[in-house]
């Protein structure tokens, strides 16, 4: 059973070596932009997503801006980002709601935020916590590889290991969960061939001690 004292010491060695998420690099930007870049950045990599919302936002910051865009004018934009005809769609839809029923503001609940079109529960939970700083544990698929390596979790799925993390970190830490691991995911604890030799918690891994 995983405790708290080897949890934080996770965290302070993470933190030493710790690059700044997307979320964080681009954390000044407003919560709607901050919404759309996370849709956007499901299954794509940062390097790829973090340019195009820049260039894209520059010149159309606001939610009004964006729905006078044709879909096909978003899909140019955005083609370079893996599904981005349904990312296209959903972010022209999710403009119009905001404007239409929140009067041009992204709602601060989960269950508003993800009845959002192409709004899941991890993305909600992103803005929740970065940009709302509403207690929310983001599961990906990083966050779910990693917390399961170290034996913090047994689970099988992502909404799963999210309550269970829940579970067992205490609610003013769940944003370092996701800010922390994704970077740690994306960087050393691949899914393949993990960089266990670089890697500065492996004492606490149970993949490694098993590997």
């Amino acid at each position: 059973m995983t405790n708290l004292n080897e949890i934080t010491k996770v965290f302070k060695l993470l933190e030493t070596t710790h690059k700044p998420t997307m979320l964080e690099e681009l954390g000044h930007y407003t919560a709607y932009q901050m919404l759309v870049m996370t849709l956007l950045s499901a299954r794509a990599k940062d390097s790829t997503t973090i340019p195009i919302v820049k260039e894209f936002f520059a010149m159309y910051p606001n939610p009004q801006d964006v729905i006078k865009l044709p879909i096909k004018e978003l899909e140019k934009w955005f083609y370079k980002i893996g599904f981005y005809k349904v990312k296209s769609r959903n972010v022209n839809k999710l403009s119009h709601i905001i404007i239409e029923k929140y009067k041009g503001k992204v709602p601060q609940t989960r269950e508003e935020l993800t009845s959002l079109p192409g709004v899941g529960r991890k993305t909600a939970n992103c803005i929740l916590a970065y940009k709302f700083k509403i207690p929310a544990i983001a599961v990906d698929i990083h966050v779910h590889r990693i917390a399961n390596r170290l034996g913090w979790i047994k689970t099988k799925k992502e909404t799963i290991s999210e309550q269970e993390l829940m579970k067992i970190i205490p609610k003013n830490r769940w944003i370092n969960v996701n800010r922390l691991l994704v970077g740690h995911g994306q960087t050393i604890c691949a899914p393949r061939n993990p960089q266990c030799s670089n890697c500065n918690i492996r004492k606490f891994c149970n993949y490694f001690k098993t590997n």
